[in-house]
């Protein structure tokens, strides 16, 4: 009868908060069985939003392995470029030496040339100045333009 007199006595706010209770345990014991009230949708939503974060952290990654891939073929290429460079400037020193050593052992290395056939060579080394201004003792080299710009050398006409 305790239980009864207790009942009585609850005022409208025992009630409610009886109530309360009551729905929390309710609620506590069908989410444990597995029950899942969802009115709004919002599981489906949220499961929406990591989806599309999923695939856009898929396409971030492929797009940085690509980018990682360029650079390595592009280390690689400027690798193969550096030893093409290497190989042919130490072949050019080599030849060079063989035919300064060839010019001064030579018999006549010591005879004057004639004022004609100096000129002929001064022609030739003009001509090898034009085609290729950035090669020692050029006296127009000059080091390449900001931007990527053709070089300037001195003289050269504004047009």
């Amino acid at each position: 009868m305790r239980a009864v007199s207790i009942l009585k006595a609850l005022t409208p706010l025992g009630w409610i908060a009886v109530a309360g209770v009551v729905a929390g345990l309710a609620a506590t014991l069908l989410g444990g069985l597995g029950f899942r009230w969802d009115p709004l949708n919002l599981q489906q939503h949220r499961l929406a939003a990591a989806e599309a974060r999923a695939a856009a952290g898929e396409r971030d990654a492929r797009a940085q392995a690509a980018a990682r891939r360029l650079e390595a073929e592009g280390a690689d290429e400027q690798l193969r470029r550096f030893d093409d460079f290497q190989q042919q400037q130490t072949t050019a020193a080599r030849l060079t030496a063989t035919a300064v050593a060839q010019a001064r052992s030579a018999d006549d290395a010591e005879t004057v040339l004639e004022s004609r056939r100096a000129d002929h060579l001064r022609a030739h080394d003009r001509e090898l100045c034009r085609l290729a201004p950035d090669l020692d003792g050029c006296a127009g080299a000059a080091q390449p333009a900001r931007g990527g710009d053709a070089a300037v050398r001195p003289g050269d006409l504004a047009g």
